[in-house]
């Protein structure tokens, strides 16, 4: 019996069209609506509900605006059976999969603004309330979102030192415990397969690299820094797709480290869409706010003290006698001026260089009123995490300075701002602040405390948590619009 064969190219080309015509309706090919956090109510027009503004009078402290959408490179077109593609657009790619779930949080989110109201399967242990919260509904919807839905991947190549671990005391400390939580694979956060991961975490210690390299050649060092970065990068990229289907855009690293910036200076090209968690947030040396991370600092004690935090001295306001406090190093042209003015001085405004033996750091910032927070050689300190310990009004005196978690927090709301020219005015600014303005401030700055509190394991809200959600709202600005099998 002959068999009937049909060879004409033309017989393929309706079924072509029907697979184009399916990719181009595609979800992942619908337009993204980013989200901002906004301190304003939302309007009932037409437009996407924003999530945030970025307030004129502080235009240092910026929010993340939206990233563009990211297109995933094209994979390769090869003539198998029509059945074959069939198959492939019958059941969803991870990246598919993932998008879905950033969209419905995404929904969530701007539900939670219209509502003014929070939706939750569960109890929840904190509820964001304020004017502190650029806007509550929205940060403590997309918090639950987070929590409900977050994954991050942290890859396992590289090995130790460089790999994996990070400094645990003093100034760099964040970053190793950072790296720390999730190496562990205890977070709730944790990837347990990179395909069901929103962000990628690449686990390299600045600090550590430092450590093991520097001495070798130090003049040629930042150089060798940003080539052992790279090379990593470009070792993961070549073994796994998902560097190159967003271009870097959903992965990110953290460093407290001074050199950290100078990472992306060699190649930013490369770099253009790597998030980047630092300390050294200055919108002066390339930290963009749209797409980095700020990092709080912290001065954590090393052996035999190990601790996560600095003892807790605030006393209540009524005890506080000192006007305004400072103790430490002259570091920077910043706090040259503040010496300059300051030091050995004044009675309420106390500012020292070399704190005297008898007297207690933490103590003392315990029984002031507004804690001076300049910055150093660096525009972070961690100066700011010792006040919100002490329940200490914090004076930012920096430019550039894109402080932590901004893109939540209305820090205008319990934080005094002095401009470096205005070092000589300190005393003047702080004295015509009333009584009952600084009581609000002070109360605001006990609400907010819990965001820089170091727990291990991490906690709902706390500094660690605070960061990924930072990380988490930069990945919801993102979406990857084609899909990749």
């Amino acid at each position: 019996m002959a068999t009937f064969s049909f060879h004409s190219p033309y017989f393929l080309i309706p079924t072509f069209l029907l697979l184009l015509l399916l990719i181009y309706i595609s979800p992942l090919n619908q337009n993204l609506h980013n989200l901002h956090f906004s301190s304003s109510t939302p309007s009932n027009d037409s437009h996407p509900h924003q999530l945030q503004t970025h307030p004129k009078s502080l235009p240092q402290v910026l929010s993340p605006a939206p990233a563009p959408a990211v297109e995933a490179p094209r994979s390769t077109f090869n003539t198998e059976p029509t059945d074959h593609f069939a198959n492939h657009i019958k059941e969803k790619s991870s990246t598919e999969r993932i998008e879905e779930e950033l969209a419905k949080a995404r929904a969530a989110i701007h539900k939670a603004i219209n509502n003014q109201n929070y939706t939750s399967n569960k109890e929840e242990i904190y509820i964001p309330t304020g004017c502190v919260y650029r806007n509550a509904y929205a940060f403590h919807q997309s918090h639950i979102e987070m929590m409900k839905r977050f994954k991050v991947w942290v890859y396992r190549e590289g090995e130790l030192p460089m790999a994996h671990s990070g400094p645990m005391s003093y100034i760099y400390s964040i970053g190793g415990h950072f790296m720390d939580e999730m190496e562990r694979g205890e977070s709730p956060l944790m990837a347990h397969h990179p395909d069901e991961a929103h962000a990628f975490f690449i686990p390299l210690s600045v600090s550590k690299i430092v450590d093991s390299f520097y001495r070798l050649e130090p003049h040629a060092f930042r150089r060798r820094l940003a080539r052992i970065f790279t090379d990593y990068i470009n070792v993961v990229a070549d073994k796994y797709p998902y560097w190159n289907r967003s271009s870097g855009a959903d992965h990110f690293m953290v460093s407290c480290h001074d050199w950290a910036p100078l990472l992306v200076t060699y190649d930013p090209k490369f770099y253009k869409n790597f998030i980047r968690v630092l300390c050294n947030a200055n919108t002066s040396e390339g930290f963009e706010p749209i797409r980095d991370v700020s990092l709080p600092e912290f001065n954590l004690k090393g052996y035999p003290l190990f601790n996560l935090g600095p003892p807790r001295h605030g006393l209540r306001p009524s005890k506080r006698t000192l006007l305004a406090f400072f103790a430490g190093a002259a570091h920077g042209d910043i706090r040259d001026m503040l010496f300059q003015h300051w030091k050995d001085k004044d009675d309420e405004v106390q500012v020292y260089e070399n704190l005297p033996k008898e007297k207690n750091y933490h103590q003392l910032m315990g029984q002031t009123k507004f804690c001076l927070c300049p910055s150093g050689s660096e525009v972070a300190s961690p100066r700011v995490v010792e006040a919100m310990y002490q329940e200490c009004v914090p004076v930012i005196i920096s430019d550039y300075y894109t402080l932590p978690f901004s893109d939540v927090l209305d820090w205008r709301k319990f934080a005094v701002f002095i401009p470096p020219k205005r070092i000589p005015e300190i005393k003047t600014i702080l004295k015509g602040i009333s009584q009952n303005k600084y009581l609000t401030l002070q109360n605001r700055v006990k609400q907010v405390a819990r965001h820089f509190e170091l727990n291990r394991p991490a906690k709902p809200y706390d500094v660690i948590h605070m960061v990924l959600h930072s990380v988490w709202l930069r990945r919801l600005n993102i979406r990857l619009t084609r899909n990749v099998y």
